[in-house]
């Protein structure tokens, strides 16, 4: 029995995911929850297992295929497949056939001779149209020997022609002319700009018809694309009018996109005065789309300002340095941002508007009291933020073992899409490569994102015990808080800096956090 899985939600929100690589080939035998596919959505890679035991029968996309939730995306022959009656029929309602294997019968019924039938004869199922049949039997083409084309396989008259033209059986299967409209043949010159595709379906172009014979669904499909039904050429002529199917529709956007990229690319060409040779395009998709999405909806929605400032951490660079090997001989790894987590969640709890939204629905500001701290990290397809959840109940080193794990998930893509949601204050690191200072962009909805600098020595003066001052070197740590400035105000955004910046100076503070 043949069956079809259709591309799942795969995370809370998730439209459409990008194809990144299939696990396995058509005619693989599988097993259920096997891996068949790797799917990329919402940030994470998500790997797709099999619903079904049976065989791989067809890949309905390409690696690289962006694909909505809800399309097929790979179908399967199960147990009693072989058992299906040779006399089954099923019509599509766009007139295409679905026929079994041994059709022979059909073809008796409508008086085809046994040479008709070859076109029939088949050991797998065939997608055409009935008039793909009909040319096929005239010009002795086996369609079981012939790959389609159209979409999800779907054999056209164009594949019937390339196939009879290699064998030399089409001469008397020519294309009639058009009996509707100024063009009484096919050729490249009747043809908008665009339309000429070598191994297209043959389409009988109708210019100035009166009316256009289609489908409501079409008519839609037409509607929403923004294409005028009457522009579309005639996919077939019924009693002298034009009919448009659906297939039409979809290959005349299809090639009115082309022809447009072919426009852009030639008039940026010739502003620049380089060839196609001197650049490389790649599909603005995936987790860089999202990325560029969650970035304008952020800018444009929530008013930001940065306030900047530096802190003295010398005394935290001894606690940590003290306190590292004893992480390692637990087998943690402890870093500094355990450390400013803590003093973050600890100013968070000080200054609660730090850590609310604002609903834009109900137009209420909604404070959290649970404290998920975001840390925003770089992988190889963009920036990822782990969340660390319920932060303030968790200790020094049970925090920094977490983070270490989700980070080195986030990089390796196999960290699971709920472990990149639901944080309320974010927290990213811009010291890693150099950098000091820096203007964050919200996590939005957040309401605050804490851009950690470059730890560097810099001379400072000291003043000890007894009020006299020094010049010494310290280790100095640069902060730059971004927030909302329409829920707080520039003097909540600096103490707010200014009691994450009390606890890092003190750390022993941190330990009773």
């Amino acid at each position: 029995m043949l069956r079809e899985f259709k591309l799942p939600d795969v995370g809370e929100g998730v439209a459409e995911g990008e194809l990144i690589q299939w696990l396995v080939a058509e005619g693989d035998e599988v097993s259920e929850d096997q891996l068949v596919a790797e799917v990329e959505t919402d940030k994470a890679l998500v790997e797709v297992p099999s619903p079904y035991d049976g065989t791989v029968r067809k890949l309905c996309a390409e690696e690289g295929d962006v694909i909505p939730v809800g399309d097929v995306i790979i179908t399967f022959d199960v147990q009693g497949y072989e058992q299906v009656d040779a006399k089954l029929e099923t019509k599509r309602t766009d007139g295409t056939i679905l026929e079994p294997a041994s059709s022979t019968a059909d073809a008796d019924a409508e008086g085809d001779t046994d040479e008709g039938a070859k076109a029939l004869s088949t050991d797998r199922r065939i997608f055409a149209p009935p008039r793909v049949h009909r040319l096929a039997r005239e010009a002795d083409v086996d369609l079981s020997r012939v790959d389609g084309s159209g979409p999800g396989g779907r054999i056209t008259e164009g594949d019937v022609r390339a196939s009879a033209d290699g064998s030399g059986g089409l001469e008397s299967a020519a294309v009639e002319p058009a009996a509707v409209g100024n063009v009484s043949t096919v050729d490249d010159s009747s043809v908008p700009a665009g339309q000429a595709d070598p191994g297209a379906p043959v389409q009988k172009w109708v210019s100035d018809r009166e009316r256009t014979l289609a489908t409501p669904a079409t008519r839609r499909l037409a509607e929403e694309e923004g294409v005028d039904i009457d522009a579309v050429p005639a996919a077939e002529d019924r009693d002298g009018e034009a009919f448009v199917t659906s297939e039409a529709v979809e290959e005349y956007v299809a090639a009115q996109r082309r022809a447009q990229e072919a426009d852009a690319e030639a008039i940026d060409n010739a502003s620049t005065g380089e060839s196609a040779e001197r650049k490389r395009r790649e599909p603005f998709t995936g987790v860089r789309k999202t990325i560029a999405d969650a970035m304008v909806e952020s800018k444009y929605t929530a008013p930001h300002v940065t306030h900047h400032d530096e802190v003295d951490i010398t005394k935290l660079v001894e606690t940590r340095e003290r306190l590292a090997p004893i992480a390692e001989d637990r087998g943690i790894r402890l870093t500094y941002i355990p450390f400013i987590v803590k003093a973050v969640v600890a100013a968070l709890k000080e200054f609660p508007k730090m850590n609310a939204i604002i609903h834009e629905e109900t137009k209420e500001i909604v404070y959290r009291n649970y404290y998920n701290i975001g840390v925003a990290t770089a992988t190889d397809v963009g920036l990822m933020v782990p969340v660390l959840d319920d932060a303030d109940r968790k200790e020094m080193l049970q925090l920094s073992s977490e983070m270490n794990e989700l980070v080195e998930r986030a990089r390796e893509r196999s960290i699971d899409p709920d472990e990149l949601r639901g944080s309320t204050f974010t927290i990213t690191n811009v010291g890693t490569i150099g950098g000091e200072y820096a203007t964050p962009i919200l996590n939005y909805p957040e309401s605050g994102i804490l851009a950690i600098g470059e730890i560097k020595r810099k001379p400072r003066v000291v003043v000890d015990d007894n009020g006299s001052e020094s010049i010494e070197p310290r280790s100095v740590l640069t902060l730059s808080l971004s927030f909302d400035h329409r829920l707080i105000d520039g003097a909540i955004g600096a103490r707010f800096t200014n009691a994450v910046m009390e606890y890092l100076e003190n750390p022993d503070l941190l330990l009773l956090e």
